[in-house]
């Protein structure tokens, strides 16, 4: 969910990728052109809102943009000074087995709004029904011809297939459209390096993207050369130079490897000051609220609405990857903290999901997680289903989960009663509106952990600060001033029981 856009992006229709892709034509021989995308939101749905902050990174992010319909190919040497970069126009590809056609559109869909975030232009997709992906080059080789025509047609210069490629379909693939050819994996891995801010973050996704490459790596003529070997060898550098050597390739992938074991180290690195902040939050026994939900759910909106904090909204996939902390307080004192976290998407790369753990472990150490899905997506339940799965690969399954379907103003009654179906004990509030964001804040004020140890005390008016203590992490049952002090009956930690209990004898 997004409450903010950028002034320039168009309101036209046609803007959208899928709604391009729609103009084409949808009838090719075994092959099917797909439905309207709800990935993204329009411009219309989008408006802006002013719990959002100042949004000064968004600002940033927009201070470059690409410009569509101009060419980086030179007519004349004078215009070297003009070149403005050109979006990449792609068409999308998916597969399909008997039975499974609406939760491929679905793919797809999302496959497309994650190509237009990349920065691409989506020119036409299609998918093609067959029992299994073909394990030369995923479509088969008559469809492969096929794709090769509509690339051709379209002027398209990328495909990108709905799915993990092995680097053999990639490459026939390749051979047999004659462009470059990509995955779903390789365009999420991009949208993330994109978006990357903060040195671990970086960190993270590179460490994603060279897991990604080592297997992928390919050589052409003298790059697969033996570096020394025979007279002849390593330019000829004659004796002292022969043996078996060592390809291009082979020292690539240890490059690689060596990078990779560095950067494992430098993520290392960064843990003790996330684990200080989060054990300096424990021991003050504050609880941690973490906002979980796959991604464009709206999870920084909702945020923002319930803390404003300013974290940055943005109208795509993977807006915000690093995990931002906010502090807040119950209606009755207690502080508490919000942790907005990465967003999740079916087939999320297990490649991120280990460079990310690190990031996740808010989610694993939170006390209670708001669990936020899109009210107004085509497949709600897709989406519990994945985020559920990937918090269970980071041992938050037995969390107390609140399920908040957002963007309630977009939802209809008849769609609200199915989502009640779906999940009968969850709140629906529009990050955009603020409708239910009261009801939500009460909800999630009630699930917060409660004091373990009940004690009875006179504090001295000298010792505010323990007054001051226990509202800000304890509950006050009775409180009663007296000419010695306060006397209270109060919940609290035990470590502050242990403080008070020097006072609680006192008559």
């Amino acid at each position: 969910m997004t409450d903010t856009i950028d002034p320039d992006v168009q309101t036209d229709p046609m803007s959208d990728p899928v709604d391009r892709v729609l103009s084409h034509a949808e009838s090719r021989s075994g092959v099917r052109t797909f439905g309207g995308a709800q990935a993204l939101q329009d411009a219309g749905t989008a408006a802006g809102s002013t719990t959002d902050g100042e949004q000064w990174d968004l600002e940033a992010r927009h201070a470059l943009r690409r410009v569509p319909g101009l060419s980086t190919e030179l007519e004349d040497v004078t215009e070297v000074e003009y070149r403005q970069l050109r979006l990449e126009n792609v068409v999308l590809v998916g597969v399909y087995a008997q039975g499974s056609l609406v939760d491929a559109e679905n793919s797809l869909r999302e496959l497309a709004a994650l190509a237009e975030t990349a920065g691409s232009t989506v020119l036409d997709g299609v998918l093609q029904r067959r029992p299994h992906p073909d394990p030369a080059t995923y479509v088969g080789r008559g469809k492969a011809e096929e794709l090769k025509d509509i690339v051709t047609s379209v002027g398209a210069d990328t495909v990108i297939a709905d799915t993990e490629l092995a680097p053999s379909q990639r490459r026939a693939l390749e051979d047999a459209i004659k462009v470059k050819v990509i995955d779903r994996t390789a365009v999420i891995l991009d949208i993330f390096a994109q978006h990357a801010k903060t040195r671990e973050g970086k960190a993270q996704v590179e460490l994603a993207q060279l897991e990604y490459l080592l297997p992928r790596l390919r050589g052409w003529g003298e790059s697969m050369s033996r570096q020394a070997g025979g007279q002849v060898g390593a330019g000829g550098a004659g004796m002292g130079s022969r043996g078996p050597g060592e390809t291009k390739i082979e020292l690539d992938r240890r490059r690689i490897r060596t990078r990779m074991a560095q950067l494992r180290k430098q993520i290392k690195e960064f843990a003790p000051a996330r684990d200080a902040k989060r054990s300096e939050r424990k021991r003050n026994t504050i609880p941690s609220v973490a906002i979980a939900g796959y991604t464009n759910a709206g999870k920084s909106s909702l945020l923002n609405r319930l803390t404003s904090a300013g974290v940055l909204v943005e109208n795509a996939l993977f807006a915000t990857l690093d995990a931002t902390v906010r502090r807040t307080e119950t209606a009755d004192g207690r502080v508490f903290t919000f942790a907005d976290t990465v967003g999740f998407v079916r087939n999320l790369p297990h490649q991120l999901v280990e460079a990310f753990r690190s990031t996740l472990e808010e989610v694993a150490d939170a006390d209670v997680i708001v669990h936020v899905v899109d009210g107004h997506h085509p497949d709600p339940a897709g989406q519990i289903a994945t985020v559920r799965d990937v918090m269970a690969d980071v041992g938050a399954r037995d969390i107390r989960e609140i399920v908040v379907f957002n963007k309630a103003d977009l939802i209809d009654d008849d769609t609200r009663m199915v989502l009640r179906g779906l999940e009968p004990d969850a709140v629906f509030v529009s990050s955009r509106t603020g409708e239910g964001v009261a009801e939500l804040r009460a909800v999630v004020e009630d699930a917060l952990p409660v004091p373990a140890v009940e004690v009875r005390a006179l504090v001295p008016y000298e010792r505010g600060d323990l007054l001051s203590a226990i509202h800000e992490t304890g509950i006050f049952l009775e409180q009663e001033h007296e000419s010695g002090g306060t006397r209270v009956h109060v919940r609290v930690s035990p470590r502050l029981a242990a403080e008070l209990e020097q006072f609680a004898g006192t008559q």
